[in-house]
């Protein structure tokens, strides 16, 4: 996991050094930059009227071109970047999507229940025309969109009761806006009753309203002691201009930090002294000016700070975040890590999806988890100075110009969809590229999908059918409860996953293979019982052609055990034998062997290798590794003596 971490950050170093290159090259090419100021006067007049389309300035009954020109100047200094933004906007014509609403309980989850954003929804009376036509809503939602008012139509002939509870008798148009200042507060539902239905005076009727919430200052005194109140809310972010009430994006920002931050617009036009402005730190007008406990900051200064919705929301978040954001954040970096397994994971095709799908289900799983107990602690009063001091220091950060270069490649990068994916990809075929130079001598990774779904599936009956192994003995009650491989399916959780611990190889016998001494006296004694015959010799060896050991042997019939081989050495009920049949080769003196609970004798190195790859069995009876063998009965027994 730390290896995707580390190339993680790697694909932001990258994805930071291009954008850098991409500024680079329109200075080269064109010799401005993204924060390169504009002057208004050199703009055509449809570009002015395309600046205050974005800022949400009404234009309307201003013919001349100094006119709009000034009210531009008024609303805020313009950069290259967001002229460049709101030309390709006005390019983009799709259409924005609008909710059509089913009825009574689909309207009151949507608009009623949502207690941060703004609705425009348009009813259309049974038996009735809509009061917009097709083309004019449609270029409604698409001048709303831009804000963040979301759009919706609501037929009455699909609830004509709701209607008539509602007095909506006539077709008309609905805004919905929060009533109160608090987070989560009332919704009170607005209704059009202008004359004209033009696109620009339905669009100044939802500005006005939505303006109406904001804090607006027109006295210096009113200024100085709303400055110096220690409020409740820490966060202020002021708007200085000579404006008759502040743009549409202003407004509707306040609908979105309500309850985070407070929006406090100061209108300027007839002050004459503004040795009050100079005294708080504001030097110039238009200014946006973030006030915190730690001091001002003038927005605009900083790299990516336009005069756009997008543009200042991406700061708000980042100065002022909400629980849902610090989520949304970690859900995006945790799923960019899983994604890298399908380039880090080397063989078939199939293993990479399939390793790719079982890691995303983890790291989401274990993120989901991990951010219970957060919530839970957040909740805690005597955390309030905890939370409070980690929004000071995020602060602090967000406000450096490292943090404005990261900022700005976001909105970049989130603009351009398809050169994130691109670079994404490109960075992913270089891991795989290293990784495949780094593993060039593991074999497994030229496995075919054949291949390897095969080893998948031997692994999964494998594990599906084993019992759970114990640490300290060998014993299971399989044979005893025939159920149980029906309780372990009721529970997946106990064979979806390998249930067998390699623990229990540290606990099988392992001696070493000598050679017996050459006296004969020595060697008869060791085969021998107390009463001189050899039926308990006799006795293991039935045992041991029984269990099929490829080298055992057989006293009575054929003389005698091999005389170069010790076996009191070697642990009671083990088959006797000199070979491995993992490797084919002979015991050599004083080698490591080891015995399994089926009682078949093995090189110690090769049994281990066979075992710590998975294979939880004995190669040559497939008996279960871990498990140990019940007692078979003999196939003679000793004659009693006469």
């Amino acid at each position: 996991m730390w290896w995707k971490l580390f190339f993680l950050l790697l694909y932001f170093f990258m994805l930071f050094i291009l954008a850098r290159f991409f500024e680079a090259i329109v200075w080269y090419e064109t010799g401005i930059f993204a924060t390169q100021l504009v002057d208004p006067v050199t703009l055509s007049f449809k570009k002015l009227k395309t600046i205050l389309e974005c800022r949400g300035l009404g234009y309307s009954g201003l013919a001349e071109k100094r006119d709009v020109r000034e009210l531009v100047e008024n609303s805020g200094e313009l950069m290259q970047g967001e002229l460049y933004s709101a030309l390709k906007n006005e390019e983009q014509t799709g259409s924005d999507s609008s909710t059509t609403f089913s009825g009574e309980m689909h309207f009151y989850e949507l608009v009623e229940d949502t207690k941060d954003g703004i609705w425009l929804v348009q009813v259309i009376a049974q038996d009735r025309n809509p009061l917009l036509s097709t083309a004019n809503w449609g270029k409604m939602v698409q001048k709303v969109s831009q804000f963040g008012i979301r759009t919706g139509t609501f037929n009455c002939s699909s609830d004509s009761r709701y209607c008539h509870k509602r007095g909506w008798m006539k077709s008309t148009l609905i805004m919905s806006v929060p009533q109160t200042y608090a987070s989560k507060g009332k919704v009170m539902l607005k209704e059009y009753n202008g004359r004209r239905i033009e696109t620009e005076h339905i669009f100044k009727w939802m500005t006005s309203h939505v303006a109406s919430r904001i804090k607006t200052i027109r006295l210096s005194e009113q200024l100085m002691d709303d400055w110096y109140q220690m409020d409740k809310q820490p966060v202020k972010m002021f708007l200085f201009a000579r404006l008759l009430q502040p743009p549409a994006f202003f407004s509707a920002l306040s609908i979105k930090f309500t309850g985070r931050i407070e929006f406090i617009f100061v209108d300027v036009r007839n002050w004459d002294n503004t040795t009050c402005l100079e005294e708080i730190g504001v030097q110039q007008t238009p200014s946006y000016i973030l006030k915190t406990p730690e001091g001002i900051y003038r927005y605009g200064n900083s790299t990516g700070e336009f005069i756009s919705l997008h543009a200042m929301d991406a700061f708000l978040r980042s100065v002022q975040p909400e629980v849902n954001d610090l989520f949304i954040l970690s859900l995006v970096m945790v799923n960019l890590m899983a994604w890298m397994d399908l380039f880090i994971t080397q063989g078939a095709t199939i293993k990479r999806f399939v390793v790719l799908i079982s890691t995303l289900g983890t790291y989401n799983s274990l993120l989901i988890i991990s951010w219970l107990p957060i919530l839970g602690f957040l909740q805690l009063p005597y955390l309030d100075s905890f939370y409070e001091y980690s929004l000071k220091l995020l602060r602090y950060a967000d406000t450096t110009t490292i943090a404005s270069w990261v900022r700005a490649d976001w909105t970049f990068y989130s603009s351009h969809p398809a050169l994130f994916l691109s670079t994404y990809l490109a960075h992913g075929l270089l891991i795989d590229y290293f990784e495949k130079k780094r593993r060039c001598s593991n074999e497994d990774q030229n496995a075919n999908n054949l291949e390897w779904l095969s080893s998948l599936w031997d692994w999964y009956t494998s594990y599906l059918v084993h019992p759970i192994a114990s640490f300290q003995n060998f014993e299971s009650d399989w044979d005893d409860d025939p159920n149980f491989l029906l309780e372990r399916l009721a529970f997946p959780d106990l064979w979806l996953h390998p249930l067998v611990p390699t623990d229990y190889i540290k606990n099988l016998p392992t001696w070493k293979f000598r050679l017996a001494q050459p006296e004969g006296p020595n060697r008869q004694t060791a085969t021998t019982n107390a009463n001189g015959d050899s039926s308990g010799e006799q006795e293991a060896h039935h045992e041991v052609l029984d269990y099929g050991c490829p080298a055992a042997t057989q006293s009575e019939e054929s003389g005698g055990e091999e005389p170069d081989t010790d076996w009191s050495q070697w642990p009671c009920g083990m088959l006797h034998c000199t070979e491995c049949v993992v490797c084919l080769e002979n015991f050599e003196t004083d080698c490591l062997v080891m015995g399994l609970p089926c009682s078949h004798v093995f090189h110690q190195q090769c049994i281990v290798v066979w075992l710590a790859g998975g294979r939880h069995c004995c190669p040559v009876c497939r008996w279960p590794s871990y498990k140990k063998r019940p007692a078979r009965p003999r196939a003679t027994q000793p004659l009693e003596p006469e």
